[in-house]
């Protein structure tokens, strides 16, 4: 097998996120597929090979799984966005549960209660925020707003009829996309570095029904934005618009950032509610992108946690402090640790909203604050970024020596390198599961409660 073959071959399964495992017919070794759904016939390209392992890219889906079952959107398989679409939801989640056994097993040689993935509220319309790139599909094209293409850098399609997005957020998109376009000013270009609108920030409450709206561009022009903000709050829409923000950023990479942010319209926040509690949210601070979902994070974190009474409570890597939170009003004290200055604010801001006068948010690195943190903790809960917990941070978090930690991650091989620590330093899981946070795509929220043996 080499660079440039083009084969044949069934899909036998997919690893997480998106890695499928192609058979090949007359080959004798397993080419990896991203994006694909076990059962599928295709017709693929090698793109790497090595001896016993090949990278492929789909030509042609002979044949569908079949599993699909489901209509996907119009962008389905376009859109770098989703991937199991055409999936019946309960397939889905039997193909995540699968994966995420799979992953805990190739760590964990011992007893342990595995409780599944358990399943959002809702698989359409349920996320809550949309970052929207400004681009175009194919080079020189007129101007596009909505996601990269799979696989693409630079092309951009515009994604009005997304399923994971309510109806709502289609209208903005059209509304801002039909005024850009109408202004003569181009998209910034990444190669170039030239050019004003970036992406559009949309936001939306799921239980008080709230949208904030952010057109992020560079410098190089001036714009008046009082006709975008008319058609804006004439839209029709089943939510109300409470904010209508602009936000300036130059910086080369194609991130959201803000380096100035200006009111168009109303307030630059709006309000959410989670498990009885309240959160005002900001354009650029951190909230779980599916708050029905969130719901169900959340309450199995607290189950996981157990009685909390008169315990003193470390919530590393704490974000807006959500969990801290839900874990307060019975506890000691909560210190949430987090890095994003802003969402240490928030956090703040927000328990004062709920009431809550035991809880204390430092910002700052965990490796480098929790050593003058005077308290110590009776139990901890860490909810690290993608990439994991630092291991110098690590080990610090296990110097404590509390008898039981709960660890939530959005990304199982992170969890499941630091398993790897825990196992060396006496901690054993007890029990854990999965939460189905994203429907339609690869990724799954996971849970585990550790203890010392």
């Amino acid at each position: 097998m080499k660079k440039g073959d083009i084969l044949e071959g069934i899909v036998e399964r997919v690893d997480f996120p998106n890695k499928g495992i192609v058979a090949v017919e007359g080959g004798d070794c397993k080419v990896v597929v991203k994006n694909t759904i076990p059962g599928q016939r295709l017709r693929i390209q090698v793109n790497k090979a090595r001896k016993g392992r090949a990278e492929a890219r789909v030509l042609e889906i002979l044949s569908p799984s079949p599993i699909e079952t489901r209509v996907p959107c119009a962008h389905f398989g376009v859109c770098g966005g989703c991937v199991y679409q055409s999936v019946s939801y309960e397939e889905q989640l039997a193909i995540k549960k699968k994966q995420l056994k799979g992953m805990l097993d190739s760590v964990i040689d011992y007893e342990y209660a595995f409780e599944g993935v358990k399943a959002s509220p809702v698989c359409d319309g349920y996320r809550n925020k949309m970052e929207y790139s400004f681009g175009d599909e194919v080079k020189d094209g007129p101007m596009s707003l909505g996601m990269h293409k799979r696989g693409s850098f630079h092309d951009v399609i515009t994604v009005d009829g997304c399923k994971i997005a309510d109806e709502d957020y289609g209208a903005v998109l059209k509304c801002v996309l039909a005024f850009a376009t109408s202004s003569g000013l181009s998209f910034f270009h990444k190669m170039s570095h030239e050019g004003y609108f970036r992406h559009l920030l949309v936001r939306k409450a799921v239980k008080t029904r709230e949208i904030l709206i952010d057109i992020v561009t560079t410098t190089q022009a001036d714009l008046d934005y009082s006709e975008l903000v008319r058609d804006l709050r004439a839209l029709k829409l089943s939510g109300t618009i409470v904010g209508i923000l602009h936000t300036k950023n130059d910086r080369l990479g194609d991130v959201v950032a803000n380096e100035g942010t200006e009111i168009l319209y109303g307030q630059d926040y709006f309000y959410e509610e989670l498990l009885g509690l309240r959160f005002k949210i900001t354009p650029f601070s951190f909230f779980q992108t599916n708050s029905l979902g969130a719901e169900v994070l959340y309450s199995t974190a607290r189950e996981y946690i157990g009685d909390t009474a008169g315990k003193t409570v470390f919530d590393l890597y704490s974000g807006t402090g959500t969990i801290a939170q839900i874990v307060a009003p019975v506890a000691k004290k909560v210190v949430g640790v987090e890095i994003v200055g802003e969402a240490v604010e928030a956090a703040k801001l927000n328990a004062g909203l709920n009431h809550l006068d035991n809880c204390t948010f430092i910002a700052g690195d965990v490796l480098k604050v929790i050593d003058d943190i005077p308290e110590k903790p009776d139990l901890i809960i860490l909810d690290p970024p993608r990439d994991g917990i630092h291991p110098k941070a690590l080990d610090k978090i296990i110097d404590y020596g509390v008898p039981y930690l709960v660890y939530i991650s959005c990304k199982p091989t992170s969890l499941v390198r630091d398993l790897q620590v825990f196992h060396e330093r006496g901690y054993r899981v007890v029990k854990g599961c999965g939460v189905d946070m994203f429907p339609g795509t690869g990724h799954v929220e996971c849970i585990v409660e550790l203890a010392r043996k």
